[in-house]
């Protein structure tokens, strides 16, 4: 017979941390047993928006979470299921009094929500949900009309001025009710998946906190110097652990705080673009908050209905990192190889697909969130449309970045290339940043480029020019 004794449950869901967790500090101050559940999905075999990088990161971060919850003297239960079916079952068998999560920024996740609320009140229990995945929430930085921003320097400088909040404690002891049940931790044969064969990062709040270590250590001290050098191990590597939730956002920032106290006033600018780069973070959560329709169309109606090209070989192509353009493949070659691209190579690869290619950009997103780690919906939506030219503060339609000249820029000596493109390891660097003067290609086994980028941007700019005068 379930125990009568009053429970609270925690839902667990983008925050598998114990430290500095909101929805988890304030359940465990009831001072009630405590049930911590997570809810696997029902989906099998594909799904837009994952893939086997991001499911087995999942699973070994919620490994790591049952581990540190029975430190404490709770256990983690798993249920599956769609979560109103799953929670349903698990307030009834609990005799829960309260239910805490922490909020999804984005719009799936806000629509379980509400109904996990119309479920709580059909039981007559509290349901609280929390702001934990950003420093603000999106309705706390508005113009002054009230209204939210669609350019992203104003709402930094907003976002900027507002205190943060600071780290919450966490629970020193947890005690699980023994009856209820549970199902074996997942791996990713749970959703009909392979496991995958790239070098992912090390999951948990243990490994999340080195990294963060890392960074605090000397990164984020050189950061705006080194950020855009693919070859330069040069940014914090947090992306997956914020997306996850293996270490909060408050902790992230009160640490870079404390590391720009002491910094010096080189180090301080540096540690300044790094903040920055949160603020875009949350610029990006407020845009998908205030305009969800962002995720199935251009957020700027003057590039809704753009005309793009079948997708075909040229598609598979840049998926595979056969363009033969070196730095869009070793981009995308990385992307297969490890669950991650660097940010500058991500514009680069996505510039290329969107004005070289001219195919359209909700294909290039999907693709990069069913292979990327650190695959979070907003982030991913806003550098797509900021690459493609039709989103929120976006880079200008005519503004195409050159792949050639981005190499020489930012991958002078070709490091960065040689290290994903084995086949190239012994070109020279001045063969990476300027296109073949004759047929022969670059080196044997790697082939021409598949366009001329003069040729393919001039088109761009027909394109986009006739569109926008067909509007008028």
């Amino acid at each position: 017979m379930p125990d009568s004794k009053a429970t609270v449950i925690h839902w667990f869901r983008r925050d598998l941390r114990i430290a500095d967790n909101l929805a988890l500090s304030q359940a465990a101050k009831l001072g009630l047993p405590l049930i911590p559940v997570y809810i696997l999905s029902e989906w099998q075999g594909q799904h837009a928006w994952t893939g086997p990088n991001r499911q087995h990161f999942l699973c070994e971060s919620l490994s790591s979470l049952a581990q540190n919850l029975e430190a404490l003297g709770g256990r983690l239960l798993i249920r599956q299921g769609s979560a109103i079916h799953a929670l349903r079952k698990l307030i009834a068998e609990s005799g829960a009094v309260e239910l805490h999560y922490n909020q999804d920024p984005d719009p799936f996740g806000k629509n379980i929500e509400k109904q996990v609320h119309a479920l709580a009140d059909e039981f007559g229990i509290r349901c609280t949900g929390h702001s934990d995945a950003a420093l603000h929430h999106p309705t706390e930085i508005l113009t002054q009309s009230g209204t939210p921003y669609r350019v992203y320097t104003p709402f930094s400088r907003n976002w900027l001025s507002l205190p943060k909040p600071s780290p919450v404690s966490k629970p020193k002891s947890l005690q699980t009710p023994a009856h209820l049940t549970s199902l074996p931790l997942p791996t990713v044969r749970h959703w009909n998946l392979v496991l995958p064969d790239t070098t992912l990062p090390a999951a948990g709040e243990r490994a999340a906190r080195e990294r963060l270590k890392l960074a605090i250590a000397g990164k984020i001290q050189s950061y705006a110097t080194h950020r855009d050098f693919p070859a330069t191990n040069g940014t914090s590597r947090i992306s997956q652990d914020l997306r996850y939730g293996l270490i909060s956002i408050r902790t992230v920032h009160a640490k870079i705080i404390k590391a720009r106290v002491i910094a010096d006033l080189k180090a301080k600018a540096n540690i300044d673009v790094f903040i920055k780069e949160l603020a875009w973070r949350e610029f990006y959560f407020a845009i998908l908050h205030f305009f969800p329709n962002v995720q199935n169309e251009e957020f700027n109606a003057d590039w809704r209905g753009l005309p793009w090209d079948e997708p075909g070989e040229k598609f598979e192509r840049w998926k595979e990192g056969r363009t033969g353009f070196p730095i869009v493949d070793a981009g995308m070659r990385e992307l297969k190889a490890t669950g991650f691209m660097h940010n500058r190579i991500r514009m680069i690869t996505a510039m290329f697909l969107t004005k070289d290619l001219h195919i359209d950009w909700k294909l290039g997103e999907s693709w990069f969130m069913q292979n990327l780690t650190d695959g979070e919906i907003a982030s991913n939506n806003g550098g797509w449309q900021w690459s493609a030219g039709t989103g929120a503060d976006a880079a200008p339609y005519f503004r195409i970045q050159n792949p050639w000249t981005q190499t020489a820029r930012y991958d002078p000596q070709g490091n960065y290339i040689k290290r994903w493109i084995p086949e190239l390891a012994n070109a020279q660097p001045a063969q990476f940043q300027e296109p073949p003067k004759s047929c022969l290609t670059i080196a044997k086994g790697y082939p021409l480029p598949c366009l001329d980028h003069k040729t393919e941007r001039d088109r761009t700019l027909a394109i986009f020019k006739k569109h926008r005068e067909g509007k008028k």
